[in-house]
């Protein structure tokens, strides 16, 4: 019902910044929960960030808390992750996910997934 298609992705030295972006379709995006999530190679899959409905609720991960900002143009049904200060350790494939309910940071609460977007941070 939902698809969600990330964007924004690519190749930043460290301290850099980028931003990523969802583009959500198939529900109203004021209705979902749209989570970010990456994973690294050898890494189980991480929360990054959340953001509820009008956006007015939103969480971070602990590794980017401070670092990382979620927002959302609902009118534009899209969610955004600026990343900044990145850290070579923020290198992941970053996947965005949408959810009716359930816990912020829990994968297995999430219904539908993008397909992912590559950041990588390296000098």
């Amino acid at each position: 019902q939902v698809q969600l298609v990330e964007s924004g992705g690519g190749l930043v030295q460290p301290g850099g910044s980028l931003r990523l972006s969802c583009a959500v379709s198939g529900l109203p995006i004021d209705t979902l929960v749209i989570g970010w999530f990456r994973q690294a190679p050898g890494s189980e899959r991480e929360f990054v960030a959340a953001s509820v409905r009008t956006g007015m609720v939103v969480s971070y991960g602990e590794p980017v808390k401070g670092r990382f900002t979620i927002s959302r143009d609902n009118a534009k049904s899209t969610v955004y992750l600026q990343m900044n200060s990145l850290k070579p350790e923020d290198t992941a494939i970053y996947h965005c996910a949408a959810s009716l309910s359930g816990q912020l940071n829990k994968p297995d609460d999430y219904h539908y997934w993008g397909q992912g977007t590559q950041v990588t941070v390296s000098p």
